[in-house]
């Protein structure tokens, strides 16, 4: 028993480093050629840089655009984020804590969101944008919000990027918050405390680690989501970085340059990497660690 023990103990090394290196192999390959001239590049690709080529990145922030591009996913995701904290946060807590009628219905309607992909629904949603511009063109609003408001606006995407995360959110969060013992919601009423005062105050403190795991996760989804963006932000000005990105390749491609284009793949990777070491203890209590059911 002993010796089959520690041959699956090796056996699940194994494994567990060969996933390592198909994951560490790639993003530090990624990096290295990020650091090179087209020279060092073409000679061999899996060379270490003679010196940190560091105008790549400079090329690509500047002379295309992936600054500007940067900041839209910034705001975009950062206003996404919030709004769908704002809205699943009490959404879960309601559906987890309260009985009343419809609670049913509203769960398995809730739930029902979580088999609608966005690429599913991404030209239904811009054909909504686009006829809800013709009306507010033929209104007095176009005077306030202008032509076209709909589009190319990175409220109305963050918006979109919130309702569809929402039914997934919503069912992570309502589990966690089920876990919770309500002996800690009785304590607070008995002092007086409001649902809105137990719930900022007492449940999603005791819920962190399931709030941070829904942030990564969202934070992921909408910082590398690519085909709503290309659709409804066509302005160059606003577009979003794996949007950018793309232009990048594309014209790598034609210009041989690519250490501008590996540098653009670091800025779309860095975040991300630098949110999740982050949090990463957190993502960890979240996904293995409930509340207390006392």
């Amino acid at each position: 028993m002993k010796t089959n023990d520690k041959l699956f103990k090796v056996f699940i090394f194994i494994c567990l480093l060969l996933i390592a290196l198909s994951i560490i192999v790639p993003v530090g390959w990624v990096f290295i050629a990020s650091l090179k001239t087209n020279s060092e590049f073409y000679a061999n690709p899996w060379a270490l840089p003679k010196s940190f080529y560091f105008e790549n990145f400079v090329d690509a922030w500047q002379s295309a655009n992936m600054g500007d591009y940067f900041l839209n996913s910034v705001i975009v995701t950062a206003l996404a984020l919030i709004i769908l904290l704002a809205i699943a946060l009490p959404c879960a807590y309601i559906l987890a804590r309260m009985e009343f009628k419809g609670k049913k219905f509203a769960t398995a309607f809730m739930n029902a969101g979580l088999f609608i992909n966005l690429s599913y629904i991404v030209i239904p949603i811009f054909i909504m944008l686009r006829d809800g511009n013709k009306l507010l063109n033929n209104t007095f609003l176009a005077n306030i919000f202008g032509n076209g408001f709909l589009m190319n606006n990175r409220l109305v995407l963050a918006i979109i990027y919130a309702s569809t995360a929402v039914p997934f959110t919503v069912y992570l969060l309502s589990n966690f918050f089920s876990s919770i013992s309500k002996s800690y919601e009785e304590a607070a009423y008995i002092d007086g405390a409001s649902y809105f005062r137990t719930m900022i105050d007492i449940i999603i403190p005791m819920a962190k680690p399931a709030v941070i795991t829904v942030i990564l996760f969202n934070f992921l989804s909408f910082w590398n989501e690519y085909i709503l963006a290309l659709t409804i932000m066509t302005d160059s000005s606003m577009k979003t970085l794996p949007v950018g990105l793309i232009n990048l390749q594309q014209a790598a491609r034609g210009a041989a340059n690519y250490g501008r284009l590996y540098s653009g793949l670091v800025l779309v990777m860095l975040p991300t990497l630098i949110m999740y070491i982050l949090v990463q203890k957190q993502l960890t209590e979240g996904m293995m660690v409930g509340g207390d059911k006392g």
